[in-house]
């Protein structure tokens, strides 16, 4: 269970980032300075990082993603999938 369904304040989002080839360390390094980044894996195949954040709206969101997320040297590409609730 994750914090936003239990308080029902938070929402959450699983960003994919492909990486310029020999910088996934420091982007990696970088995502775990993100107060937002909850989670943070290295994956194989067509992306090469996963982070979790947990966002309070979606202009936070937004900023985490665009003004930091996307700003780290070495992102090339990001793709955001935003968690719901199944009901």
């Amino acid at each position: 269970m994750t914090r936003a369904s239990i308080g029902g304040d938070m929402s959450t989002a699983f960003v994919l980032i492909r990486a310029t080839p020999g910088s996934e360390h420091l982007v990696y390094q970088k995502l775990l300075e993100i107060k937002e980044v909850t989670e943070t894996h290295v994956s194989y195949g067509e992306y090469d990082l996963v982070a979790r954040i947990e966002f309070e709206d979606e202009r936070k969101m937004a900023k985490t993603l665009i003004g930091v997320m996307r700003a780290i040297p070495g992102v090339q590409h990001t793709e955001t999938l935003i968690a719901v609730e199944a009901r």
